[in-house]
């Protein structure tokens, strides 16, 4: 999907924007009135959305938002937990898959997405801020990974994986065995959250910093973002030698050149993405 098919990308479970040029897509979870809960067909739709970016190299960084302020409360209770409780096992493997291929596609889409949470930050929202590669919040922001509080276990859409690689094993055992929620000030102290602002400040932060990234060098971008998914599995000498060719591919680049003439005729470089 080009950048003019998502500049007219016609969402219907989510508010969608993209700025004038293209760069920065706005997703906006839109149904404030219940504190913006997902449905099976806008999970679906979120997961296409992003596996779509994958191939939208125009689109250069990501904020997803809720509207209301509130970030996301999880799953509709009526439109999604409901009918959990009458499906078979074959149903319900299908459903928590789905689930998970929206974080996959979270993760493998090359822009760096931005999570802006407000308010109530929940279950599968939560899960959704996690994806993100970066986190902003207000100080009203309360996450919770709360399955358990509904019988279910910690280890959803990737929990357990996730959580301890961004707040530490022992925290996130806690918050994934009692399903409390996590104050902004201890999602701040424990690098959940990058930053914390004003309510009414967030959404400007939030574009400011992917409008930041989007005129950044948009290549070595996608190569920073590869390398930190891929390099949780791997020991110190592929780590090493991975980066020594990612670098290398970089350095090939007419951005690392553009950087290197600017500085050299002490001007701002004017990064094109190649």
């Amino acid at each position: 999907m080009n950048q003019q098919a998502f500049r007219n990308h016609a969402a219907r479970h989510f508010a969608w924007h993209c700025s004038d040029d293209g760069r920065v897509a706005t997703v906006t979870l839109n149904r404030p009135e219940t504190k913006n809960p997902l449905t099976f067909e806008s999970y679906a739709e979120l997961r296409d959305l992003f596996v779509g970016l994958q191939h939208a190299s125009d689109v250069r960084a990501v904020v997803i938002t809720g509207a209301g302020g509130n970030f996301c409360s999880g799953g509709d209770v009526f439109e999604i937990i409901e009918p959990l409780t009458r499906m078979a096992a074959p149903e319900l493997l299908r459903f928590t898959r789905m689930t998970g291929d929206l974080v996959r596609a979270i993760k493998r889409a090359p822009q760096p997405v931005i999570a802006a949470v407000d308010g109530v930050c929940a279950g599968a929202g939560a899960m959704i801020a996690l994806a993100a590669d970066l986190r902003l919040g207000t100080p009203q922001a309360r996450t919770a990974f709360l399955f358990t509080r509904v019988g279910l276990a910690g280890a959803d859409m990737g929990a357990c994986g996730l959580l301890p690689r961004v707040i530490g094993q022992g925290r996130a055992a806690e918050l994934l065995f009692n399903g409390r929620s996590m104050s902004a000030d201890e999602g701040l102290a424990w690098g959940f959250f990058n930053a914390l602002h004003a309510r009414e400040d967030l959404p400007a932060q939030a574009q400011a910093q992917a409008r930041a990234l989007a005129d950044g060098p948009w290549f070595a971008h996608t190569v920073t973002k590869t390398m930190l998914n891929q390099e949780w599995a791997m020991g110190i000498d592929e780590m090493i030698e991975s980066e020594a060719q990612a670098q290398a591919l970089c350095m090939l680049t007419q951005d690392f050149r553009r950087a290197f003439d600017a500085f050299a005729a002490k001007q701002t470089p004017r990064f094109e993405g190649n």
